[in-house]
Parts: C-alpha cells; structure tokens; sequence
C-alpha cells in the first residue's frame, strides 16, 4: 500500500513484547518450580510432621486423653514468664552486640583491596569451622575466676580481683556473641561490597563529612544486608542451648534450657511440647516483626525515590 494511509498506519504497541517477556519469564519460573516441587513437598513434610506431633502432644495427658492442663500449668507459672524474658533479652542484647561490632567490621572489609579482604574474611569464618561445643568450653577456660581474661584484668591492675564473667548472663552473652557474629558479618558484607564507590565519591565532593556519608549513603544502600543479618542473629539464638547451658551454669534459663530441665527432670512430655510451641510462637512472632519492618524499610524508600 502506498500513499498517506501507508504513512499513517499504527504501529504494533511496545507493549505486546513487553507482555510476551513476562509470559515468558512466568513460563520458566513455573518449569523451574516443577523441577523443585519434589523435593519442598519432602522437606515441607519434614519440617511440618514433628511441628504438628508436638502441637498434638502439647494438648494430651501421658495416657493419650485430650487436655489443656499443660498450658493453663504453662501460662500460670512465673518460671515461664521468666524464661521467656531471659529468651527475648539474650536473644536482642546479641543482636545489638553483633551490630556494634559487625557493621564496623564489615565495612572493613568491604573497604580492604580485594586480595586483603578475603584474607581477612577467612580469619572471621574461622571460628565456624570449629565445634560449638569446643568453642564454649574454650571461652569456659578464658573467661573463669583462674582463667586467662581474669589474670590479664588482675594482672595488669585494671580489676583489683577476679571478675564473675561465667555462670552468668555476661559469659553466656560473651559465647552468643562469638558464635553469631560472622554469621552477622556475611550478609553486611556482601551489601557494602555491592555499593557502588561514586555514590561515596560524589558525597565527599559534595562536602559531606565521614560521619555523615556513612549514615547517609553507606548505611542505606547496606541496609538490605543489615536486615537480613539481624534476622539471622534474632531468630537463631531464640533458640540456643549449648551456650546457656554451658556459659550460664543454671543460672541463666532461656526456653530451651527450660524444655531440657522439664524433660530429664519430670520426663513430662505434654508440658515440654507445649514450652516447644510457645519457642515456635516466638520465632514466628519475631519472623513477622522483622518482615514487617522490612516492608516498611521498603515502602519509605520507594517513596522518598
């Protein structure tokens, strides 16, 4: 065809290939997914089947009859409460020691030449390599009334006698510290690998002091990193035993400790299930409140773009 309505005729949308890629894209996701559903069919039914046998167990009497004697007992004792406190204080007192100490750190890192920072990454994975239960010990050795710390402290005249660093929330925050802190470390660390060096350039030929490019440009565009950190930290240590157990001599009682003693003590598996659901309910609840402010971290920085 020739002439003006040969000039004139519409071109295709854009926007037909636009819809064609994502068609595309939610072809392979859905093919990839297939491929995978064997395998999360098999780890959901074992993650979920012990969930749910304690659940059960939570609400039956040792002869199998229905009852709910084992929270009314749970929720009315102060012991719980307790527990549950010592739990959320250990777990959040880690979670800021580990930010003090990891965000600094993995900003060296980040800031190290290429060569010098995976050195110094392997230096900070190293204690991961080692058992928990060596390391624990290892810190029972360093932190006790005859031990290493205590006789530098003395020794030195800082302290004029031996400090209470173990069989106490101190020593048990100590090990907690140690354990988490690389685990910390990775995810900040591979956030500030990632920022781009102009953004830092053009802060400092803007005039913006040290201090201030770091709260301004570094922290924010790391905070993906920061926050996945702090729920690794969070979460995992709801669950801690060994440390406590070992670093806290009975004196510091978190829920798992409470479980172990509940069991090996009373052998009473309805009230030990339901400690196990209410741990569960924490982690969860901590879960949900990370996420959330994850999604309100977003939605403010989605508005202030």
């Amino acid at each position: 065809m020739t002439g003006p309505a040969a000039m004139t005729a519409p071109a295709p949308p854009a926007d037909d290939g636009r819809a064609g890629l994502r068609r595309d894209a939610q072809r392979e996701r859905a093919f990839f997914l297939s491929l995978s559903l064997p395998a999360l069919v098999l780890v959901g039914l074992c993650a979920m089947l012990p969930i749910l046998w304690i659940l059960r167990q939570s609400v039956l009497t040792l002869r199998g009859e229905f009852t709910l004697a084992n929270w009314e007992k749970l929720l009315s004792s102060s012991l719980t409460w307790k527990s549950v406190w010592t739990t959320v204080e250990l777990s959040g007192a880690t979670l800021v020691l580990c930010m003090a100490l990891g965000i600094p750190l993995a900003l060296a890192l980040a800031s190290a030449p290429q060569k010098l920072a995976n050195r110094l990454l392997i230096l900070v994975m190293l204690p991961l390599w080692t058992s928990i239960l060596v390391r624990t010990y290892g810190w029972l050795v360093l932190l006790r009334r005859d031990g290493l710390v205590n006789q530098a402290l003395t020794g030195t005249g800082i302290a004029s006698e031996p400090l209470a660093l173990v069989y106490n929330f101190t020593g048990t925050l100590i090990g907690m510290v140690h354990f988490m802190l690389p685990l910390f470390v990775l995810p900040v660390y591979a956030a500030m690998r990632d920022i781009d060096g102009n953004a830092i350039r053009a802060a400092a030929s803007m005039g913006a002091s040290l201090p201030r490019t770091l709260a301004t440009v570094v922290l924010p565009l790391a905070a993906g990193g920061i926050r996945s950190g702090a729920m690794i930290v969070f979460i995992y240590t709801l669950g801690f035993f060994i440390t406590p157990a070992v670093l806290g001599g009975g004196q510091v009682s978190p829920v798992a400790i409470r479980i172990e003693k509940v069991m090996s003590t009373f052998q009473d598996w309805g009230q030990a299930s339901a400690l196990g659901v209410l741990l569960l309910i924490l982690v969860a609840m901590a879960a949900a409140m990370l996420a959330a402010a994850r999604r309100l971290a977003g939605r403010k920085g989605r508005t202030h773009a």
